[in-house]
């Protein structure tokens, strides 16, 4: 196993704890929230996480959603994954949203709200070609894996 990727955090808020692995293994890192809130049903609010990280180039953080809140009460991330980049030095914001279309939940400050996924990263280099290579899927679209599949014309 390879050591640890060293990310520089900036604490924003001196009460907020700095992002931590429940559990050997886990791979999400776990965001609180700096602010106490309640979310009616269909709502939705960007909560901040009282931190700001510098990432090596080559890295991405993303942002997931805890999947107790979303079992629990429903909550997720709107954009997930929230994309942090590698340039990014603000402090990382969660836009938080309650898919309960009854209750609404309410959230103390210093909750555990998202997950932090750090992952390497590769760079494109975009080339424009007329055409494309054939594959198996072709070109079928959105939706199109695991309907029937269409004959190919002979």
């Amino acid at each position: 196993m390879s050591p640890p990727t060293e990310v520089l955090i900036r604490r924003l808020d001196p009460d907020v704890p700095l992002p931590s692995y429940s559990h050997p293994g886990d791979a999400g890192a776990d965001l609180v929230t700096t602010t106490e809130l309640t979310l009616s049903p269909g709502e939705r609010a960007v909560v901040g996480t009282g931190v700001s990280v510098a990432l090596p180039d080559g890295y991405v953080a993303f942002v997931m959603p805890r999947s107790g809140l979303a079992a629990k009460h429903g909550v997720g991330v709107v954009n997930s994954p929230g994309t942090v980049d590698a340039g990014y030095r603000g402090e990382i914001r969660v836009t938080l949203i309650n898919h309960d279309p009854r209750e609404p939940v309410h959230l103390r400050r210093l909750d555990r709200i998202a997950q932090l996924v750090i992952q390497r990263v590769e760079r494109a280099r975009f080339v424009e070609v007329t055409t494309l290579p054939g594959s198996d899927r072709g070109d079928g679209g959105f939706g199109s894996t695991g309907t029937s599949r269409r004959e190919a014309p002979q």
